[in-house]
C-alpha cells in the first residue's frame, strides 16, 4: 500500500496552479516577476510543513533540507530538484509536478518517520525555462557550478538584465558562486514526458536514458526597407522573404538529420508596415539532437543554408549563438534502481529518451543523474492543455518515493 498522499499532492499542485493563472487556464510565471516569487513563497512554505529547513540561495533558488539525524549532516546529498517557472501562458504541470511530488516524497518519510543514510535536497530551480533572458537553467547551472557572470548580463525584452532582475528581489549576482554545491550523492528529477512516448506505449511511467542538448541559435537578417509598390520584385531585399526560405531550409534539414528537432519559435520584423518592404527581421532558432556529431552536423547545415540564401537574395545575415548544452546519457546504475522501484511499485520498466532540456543537465559530470517520466496527455506541454492524470501522477509518486529509499 502506498505510503503517498495523493489527494494533498493534487491539491498543492492545484493550488501553485493559481498563481499566475491566466484567464484561459495558463499559467505565467516568468523568472524574477511577482508572480514567480509568489510561488517561490509558497514552495518554501509547503517544504517547511513537510520538515525541512529551507534556505534561499545567491541565485534564487529554493532549497529545502531533510536530515533528521544530525550525526550525517556532513554526508553528501541526494537532490530532487526541477523548476517551477513558465513559458508565457504554459500548463501547470511542467517543472512544478518534479517539485510538488519531492516534497511529498520527503512529507511522506516525515509523517512516517522513515531514517534515511544521507541527507536529501529538494531544490526548486531558478529560470529553468530560460524564456525571459534567452539563458536558460539559471538555477541549476549555478548549483553545478555553470553559471558564469556573463550569463547574468543577458537582457529581456525591456532591456533588464539578469543581475538588474536579481538585485530588484534583493538576490547577489556578485555571489553566484557561494550556490555551488560541491559533492552531491545523486541527482534525480521526476517530469511529465512533455512528448506521447508513454501514451503510445499505454504506459504511466518512463525510465529516461539521456536528454538531448538545446541549442539556441539568434538569426539576423538585414535587406532594404523600401516602398511596397513603387520597388520591382527582381530588385527586392525582402529581409522576411529570405527569412522565410531559410526557415523552410531549417525544416528540410532536420528532416533529413534522423532524430533532430529544429523550431523557429520566434519572429521580429523591424518597423513592420503594411506597405513596407522588411529591411530587417531576427528569427530564432532551437535546435536539439540527444547525439552531440548528429545535432553538430545540422547547425553546420543550417549555417551554411543561412549564408547561401542571404548571399543569393543580396543580404547580409548573422547568427548568434545564444545558448548550448551539450545532450547527456544518464547514470546506468541509477536507471536500473528506478527500473527495479517500478517494478516494485507494478508498473513495466520502459526506457525512453527526452526531446527537452531539464534541469538535470547541468549536473551530468558533476555526479550520477537519473529522471523519471510521468505521462503526458496527448504530449501537450507549454500549453494551457497540459495534464496528466492523477493515476499516473501517483505512479510517478511511487517510484520517486521507492527509488529515494533504495539509493
Amino acid at each position: 500500500m502506498s505510503l503517498i498522499q495523493l489527494n494533498r499532492l493534487l491539491r498543492h499542485i492545484e493550488q501553485l496552479g493559481t498563481i499566475g493563472q491566466m484567464p484561459d487556464g495558463g499559467v505565467s510565471r516568468l523568472s524574477f516577476t511577482d508572480a514567480e516569487h509568489e510561488a517561490n513563497q509558497f514552495v518554501q512554505m509547503l517544504m517547511q510543513q513537510a520538515g525541512m529547513e529551507t534556505s534561499i540561495d545567491p541565485i534564487g533558488n529554493i532549497i529545502g533540507t531533510y536530515c533528521k539525524d544530525r550525526s550525517i549532516s556532513h554526508e553528501a546529498p541526494i537532490i530532487m530538484g526541477s523548476h517551477i517557472d513558465t513559458v508565457p501562458n504554459g500548463g501547470k504541470y511542467d517543472g512544478a509536478l518534479g517539485v510538488l511530488t519531492a516534497i511529498e516524497v520527503i512529507q511522506t518519510f516525515h509523517e512516517n518517520d522513515i531514517t534515511l543514510a544521507r541527507p536529501i535536497q529538494v531544490i526548486a530551480f531558478k529560470d529553468e525555462e530560460g524564456v525571459r533572458f534567452g539563458v536558460g537553467m539559471l538555477g541549476s547551472r549555478a548549483v553545478a557550478g555553470t553559471l558564469t557572470a556573463p550569463m547574468l548580463e543577458a537582457v529581456d525584452a525591456q532591456g533588464i538584465t539578469v543581475a538588474q532582475a536579481m538585485e530588484k528581489q534583493h538576490l547577489q549576482p556578485a555571489n553566484i558562486h557561494l550556490a555551488k554545491i560541491d559533492s552531491i550523492y545523486a541527482y534525480l528529477e521526476l517530469h511529465i514526458e512533455q512528448g506521447r512516448v508513454l501514451e503510445t506505449e499505454n504506459l504511466p511511467v518512463g525510465v529516461v536514458t539521456g536528454i538531448a542538448g538545446p541549442l539556441w541559435l539568434e538569426v539576423t537578417i538585414h535587406g532594404l526597407a523600401e516602398h511596397a509598390g513603387a520597388t520591382p520584385m527582381q530588385l527586392r531585399q525582402d529581409a522576411l522573404a529570405g527569412a522565410a526560405e531559410m526557415m523552410v531550409a531549417i525544416e528540410r534539414i532536420a528532416n533529413g538529420i534522423d532524430g533532430t528537432v529544429a523550431t523557429v519559435g520566434k519572429i521580429v520584423v523591424e518597423n513592420a508596415g503594411v506597405n513596407v518592404i522588411p529591411g530587417q527581421v531576427t528569427f530564432t532558432c532551437d535546435l536539439r539532437h540527444v547525439i552531440q556529431e548528429s545535432r553538430d552536423l545540422a547547425e553546420h547545415e543550417i549555417k551554411k543554408a543561412i549564408c547561401t540564401i542571404a548571399t543569393k537574395r543580396h543580404l547580409y545575415s548573422c547568427v548568434k549563438e545564444l545558448q548550448r548544452v551539450k545532450p547527456v546519457t544518464t547514470d546506468a546504475a541509477i536507471m536500473q534502481t528506478i527500473h527495479q522501484a517500478m517494478e516494485k511499485c507494478g508498473y513495466d520498466a520502459f526506457y525512453l529518451s527526452s526531446g527537452a532540456g531539464h534541469d538535470a543537465m547541468q549536473f551530468a559530470h558533476h555526479c550520477p543523474i537519473g529522471m523519471i517520466f510521468v505521462r503526458s496527455k496527448d504530449g501537450v506541454s507549454h500549453n494551457p492543455l497540459e495534464y496528466s492524470s492523477p493515476a499516473d501522477i501517483k505512479a510517478g509518486a511511487q517510484v520517486l518515493f521507492e527509488t529515494i529509499l533504495a539509493l
